[in-house]
This record gives structure tokens, sequence and C-alpha cells, in this order.
């Protein structure tokens, strides 16, 4: 029989081949599926009985708590019984739970999706792709603006869908958990977060917890990314000075940080005005504009993705091994 760490970086590595070589096939069952079913329903019930703003952030914060810490508790608790009995059949349940979680392979998809039509100067199908995928209004948009969004909707979500899930997988294994609790908690986070997350109404009272919450989860993968994404650059001091100058005018404490890092890494630079139901919303430019917006840019930021997915997944192997002796 394996030991726990053995067992651990097992599951980590099959998960990430899983996930590179499958990725979430449509029409597969996705634990997603199961929280957002959840969320949907405790908001639909908030929404319809509990009215004031004070019970409605009370219900915010009791639905972020149920949620994310029972999704952790239930997991080990699940694959723990199962591993009493068949040590083979909760490895392999978990590898596919875990690479659910990733969203590396979901994310290169999503980008060629749009990029697709794009390279073929087909901009009207490649607006229609790329309204799939992000909230801002996309029939107006230029090659330029299409680009832009592609490379900053693939920088933001290296964080919050493929790295930081590494991270509590990793940090999950370390403290002997396996390593799905914590990477499903923090999945739970971040799909409430992309449900009731909102400042507008009527989510304004409901989602304030678990926006918070999902800030807080996000904040120290994302400062790993931005270190992570600096050294791989060649000029990690430039980065980091790039990222502290940018990124706090973000209204987001991690996205910004997220794609600076990447902007300045490659020497672009992101940020602007979008147009959101018809009102045009300014963010903040971050980075300089060294080099011209192509598809290049955003095939180097999709593999800078993959190398440093790869470099945490070593160190958390290693790490692993010099527990397990």
């Amino acid at each position: 029989m394996m030991s726990a760490s053995l067992t651990a970086i097992a599951v980590l590595g099959l998960a990430a081949l899983l996930d590179y070589g499958v990725g979430d096939p449509w029409g597969w069952p996705h634990p997603v599926q199961s929280l957002g079913w959840v969320i949907a329903r405790w908001r639909d019930w908030t929404f319809r009985w509990l009215k004031s703003p004070i019970a409605q952030r009370i219900s915010g914060v009791v639905l972020t708590i149920v949620l994310v810490a029972g999704s952790a508790i239930a997991s080990w608790a699940v694959f723990d019984a199962i591993a009493r009995w068949s040590p083979l059949l909760s490895a392999g349940l978990q590898v596919i739970l875990l690479a659910s979680c990733f969203a590396g392979r979901s994310l290169r998809e999503a980008a060629a999706e749009v990029l697709k039509p794009l390279v073929a100067n087909d901009l009207p199908a490649a607006r229609i792709a790329l309204s799939r995928y992000v909230g801002r209004d996309t029939d107006q948009l230029s090659a330029t603006e299409i680009q832009r969004a592609v490379l900053e909707t693939v920088t933001e979500n290296a964080t919050d869908g493929v790295l930081a899930p590494l991270f509590y997988a990793g940090l999950s294994a370390v403290l002997g958990l396996g390593p799905v609790p914590l990477a499903i908690a923090y999945k739970a986070a971040s799909t409430l977060d992309s449900m009731v997350g909102y400042r507008r109404p009527p989510y304004t009272h409901l989602g304030w917890f678990p926006a918070r919450s999902e800030d807080v989860w996000t904040w120290l993968p994302c400062r790993c990314v931005v270190l992570t994404i600096a050294i791989l650059s060649g000029r990690p001091q430039q980065v980091w000075q790039i990222c502290c100058r940018d990124a706090p005018a973000d209204p987001s404490p991690n996205a910004g940080w997220s794609e600076a890092a990447y902007a300045a890494a490659l020497g672009v630079q992101v940020g602007g005005d979008n147009h959101y139901q018809g009102q045009i919303v300014s963010k903040p430019l971050l980075g300089d504009p060294v080099r011209s917006l192509d598809t290049t840019v955003i095939q180097q930021a999709l593999r800078l993705t993959r190398i440093a997915f790869l470099l945490w997944l070593a160190v958390i192997t290693v790490l692993l091994l010099l527990q397990g002796r």
C-alpha cells in the first residue's frame, strides 16, 4: 500500500494529466453543477422569504460557511470512508474530482474558440464566441478589443481557474487531508462568487460575504502567481514594480494583480473602456504597451500558465516527498 504522500502525488499528477488531455467534456457531470444547484435554491429561498438587508447578509454568511466548509468536510469523509474499503477506488475518484477543479484545458479551448474565427477575419463569429465567456457587450468590438478581452479573461482565470485550485490541492495534501478537500472548498467559494457575489441589486446584500470570502481565498495564491510569472519573465523586479504601480487601482483585490503580472511579463497593456449593457465602464490600464496585442501574446500567456502550473506541481511533489520521509 502506498503512503499517504505518494498517493497524494499520484492523485495530483493524474488529475493534471486528465485535465490536460480530457478537460471537462460537454454533458459530463461536474461538481460545479451540484454546487450551483444548492446556491440557486438558497438564493431563491432568500429572495422569497428574507426582505431586510441584514437578514439577506446573514443568509449569505450562512450559505458561504455551510457550502465551503460542508464541501470540504463531505469530500474528506467520503474519500476516507471509501479508502477503508478500496484505496484504489478512492484514489481514482479523487483524480476525477480534482481534475474537474482544474480549468486549464477549458481555458485553452475557450481562447481557441474565439481566436479561430478572429484569425479567419470573421469578426461576427468571434464576437458571438467571446460573448459566451465575458460579461461585456461584444457586438461592436474591433479585432484588437476582442484580443484584449481574451487576454484579460485568460490571465484573470489563470489564477482562480487553474493555479489557485492547484495551490489549495497542494496545501490540502501537505496538511494530510488528501488533495481534494481544500480544492473543492475553493471551487465552492469561487462558484458562490460567480453566482451571487455582485454589488448590484438584487445581490447587494446576499452576495456581500460570498464575494469577500472569495477575495480572501484567492489573495495568497494570486500573489504567488504574480511572483511566479515575474520569475518566469526573466525580469522579476520590473514585473513586480509594474504590478505595484498599476494593480492597486483595479477594484478587484486579485484580478488586477493577475492581469497586471501577465501584461508586464508579456510587454502589453490591458484595461480601458468596456461596455456593459450599453454603459461605459472604465478599468485602469495595466502594464505598458511595449508590444501590440495579437494572438501570439495570448498563446504566450497560456504557455506561461502551463509552465507555472507544472512548476507548482513540482514544488508540491517535492514537499510531499520530504514529508513522506
